[in-house]
């Protein structure tokens, strides 16, 4: 049950442009999120902090992700209403999880170690209970369940996106006036509080376009005979179009590159627009690269987009534990230079591929041991 396509299924498994289009992101996060929290508001301005923070960070990141999530619901085998729920609820129970594993856990013992409430307690409640992009992606999956179970035609899909990305574009900023009903709220619209502490970081209003614009865009791919020439078609078009929008925003500090992270996280339909642009336009970039990338360049790409939840969770447990309260603890501070900066980030992903290896070793174990056992 497919729907969002009028075209007959041409190509199924795995979409290398696609596996591109997710790993080459995450590997940048830790240095995103190094950069973020090592370095000052002020640094944050300009130069290889702002790169990675407002670009890579940005439009660059969650637009892919999302939008390659909803494209592969077509190439995998959780397409139908109950296997997309089903994901759903998994995505935002691991986000908990995260949040427990990030925030709880090292900000309970940063508090023991060093009895500072105001860096470690004070936050507590937003973090662990705010909405970041993992819940994000369970509640979408949730919807777009709801689209395929009524079967929801791809222009439905679209119109119902677009409209409450509108509604979103004019409702956000908002304080409900109550501490649980911003974090719920938060959900759902960009909600703000006075002490700037709730987590509002990617609601469903705002952003739910993106995953549905990959899953209609995903239903035409399955269809397609020559994707190279599929993507000449569009791909250069849209990426001018994003790049020079993209360089009008960060010169005049625009939309998505205005002042504040919530100019990104509360995002306008003008803005997510240009996002959805570069994304296609790079995932026609991603496709040329398909053609003379070594085979065990593709192998490693592959492999991280198959580990993408998990290298997301790692790494973020690594950054916060490092930065928020070992530094913290130990200088005082997190801010650090730049290039020590990238240097961590660097250790970070060897660190998370580290943690990944053990682990799928661990479970791939267990699953032969089981096997013998059944045999």
């Amino acid at each position: 049950m497919i729907t969002g396509t009028d075209t007959n299924a041409i190509r199924t498994g795995r979409q290398k442009e696609l596996d591109i289009g997710k790993a080459i992101p995450i590997l940048c996060l830790p240095f995103v999120h190094c950069i973020i929290e090592c370095c000052t508001d002020e640094q944050l301005l300009g130069g290889i902090p702002f790169l990675f923070d407002s670009v890579i960070g940005g439009p660059m990141s969650a637009p892919m992700f999302l939008f390659c999530m909803g494209a592969t619901i077509h190439f995998g085998r959780a397409h139908t209403p109950e296997k997309l729920a089903r994901r759903g609820v998994y995505l935002i129970l691991i986000g908990f999880l995260l949040n427990i594993c990030r925030f709880f856990i090292p900000y309970m013992i940063g508090y023991g170690w060093t009895g500072d409430k105001e860096q470690f307690l004070t936050p507590l409640v937003y973090r662990v209970f705010g909405n970041d992009v993992l819940q994000f992606a369970g509640l979408a999956m949730l919807v777009m369940a709801l689209f395929v179970w009524i079967r929801l035609p791809a222009a439905g899909m679209l119109a119902v996106a677009l409209a409450m990305s509108v509604t979103g574009t004019f409702v956000r900023g908002i304080d409900l006036g109550n501490d649980t009903l911003n974090i719920a709220g938060g959900w759902l619209i960009g909600t703000v509080n006075e002490a700037d502490l709730v987590i509002s970081d990617f609601p469903i209003l705002n952003w739910l376009i993106v995953p549905v614009a990959g899953y209609v865009f995903g239903g035409i791919l399955r269809g397609v005979q020559d994707k190279h020439r599929f993507y000449l078609r569009f791909s250069p078009i849209c990426l001018l179009v994003a790049v020079i929008a993209m360089a009008i925003g960060i010169h005049g500090e625009y939309g998505m590159f205005g002042e504040g992270q919530n100019a990104y996280y509360h995002i306008s339909t003008l803005d997510v627009l240009i996002c959805i642009a570069l994304t296609l336009g790079l995932l026609g970039v991603y496709d040329a690269l398909t053609a003379v990338l070594p085979q065990k360049i593709m192998d490693f790409l592959t492999y991280t987009s198959q580990n993408i939840t998990k290298f997301y969770c790692v790494h973020w447990v690594f950054v916060r534990v490092i930065t928020n309260v070992i530094f913290f603890a130990l200088l005082g501070t997190q801010v650090i230079p730049v290039p020590m900066i990238l240097l961590l980030s660097f250790g970070i992903v060897l660190l998370t591929f580290l943690v990944l290896w053990v682990y799928n070793a661990w479970i791939a174990g267990r699953l032969h041991k089981k096997k013998g056992d059944s045999l």
